[in-house]
């Protein structure tokens, strides 16, 4: 038996192919997140800069976004809360020393090693590639992995020494909690930026002013009047 033509395959045999697929991919999207630029979909190159939301974007790519916003760019979407260029943060990277360039063939053709990291975190070593947790520091602009952060806990940036809280840590490439959670800090971020510059849109905000709308409403309601019975004749 099992020698007549008649084996009915097994189920692992039959998925092992979109499994190898799955994982191709989702080394493919390593590689674009963390060595091409969210906006332009060229390959990294300094300055580097980072949003608040922690992607990572060619700086002169940025500026001609800002520059030229054409509805037509449908890459647009991945910068499309970056209202300014004070909305992204040049980043201090460290490079990594095993990292070997543009590597020439004998045709003279160049292509990226993107067999390793191009930078490293300064404090542990570990390589930016996607595998490790990485963070910038808004204040600075200096770049860690989240282990050395974790680590060495200290208040003040363990590279130029600036002084730095939670808020300032921005994770990058982070998970869609990540993002959700940094897109909240932006937006209150922003907005305690905005109340500091208009302190009468306190005004708008206080639980007294949200009172005028409901009085209006009541206002508005007709009466109900009560029904009136017709004579019987």
């Amino acid at each position: 038996m099992g020698c007549d033509g008649g084996t009915i395959p097994k189920r692992h045999e039959l998925v092992k192919g979109p499994k190898k697929v799955e994982k191709v991919d989702k080394d493919a999207e390593l590689v674009a997140q963390w060595n091409y630029c969210a906006l332009s979909q060229e390959i990294l190159r300094r300055p580097i800069v980072a949003c608040e939301l922690g992607r990572l974007y060619n700086k002169d790519a940025v500026i001609e976004f800002l520059l030229d916003k054409s509805s037509g760019k449908a890459l647009g979407k991945a910068a499309s809360h970056i209202k300014s260029i004070k909305n992204v943060t040049e980043l201090r990277l460290s490079d990594n020393p095993a990292w070997e360039g543009d590597k020439g063939n004998t045709k003279g053709d160049k292509h990226d090693d993107l067999q390793r990291a191009r930078f490293i975190c300064p404090v542990v070593g570990l390589e930016m590639n996607g595998r490790h947790r990485f963070c910038f520091l808004r204040c600075c602009g200096c770049v860690f992995s989240e282990r050395a952060l974790k680590e060495i806990k200290a208040e003040v940036c363990h590279t130029c020494g600036a002084a730095f809280q939670d808020d300032d840590v921005i994770v990058l490439n982070g998970t869609k909690e990540d993002v959700e959670m940094l897109k909240s800090r932006m937006e209150e971020r922003r907005l305690r930026a905005r109340l500091e510059k208009n302190p009468q849109d306190h005004q708008k905000l206080r639980p007294g002013s949200l009172k005028k709308p409901a009085l209006i409403l009541e206002r508005r309601k007709s009466p109900q009047l009560p029904k009136v019975q017709q004579p019987q004749q």
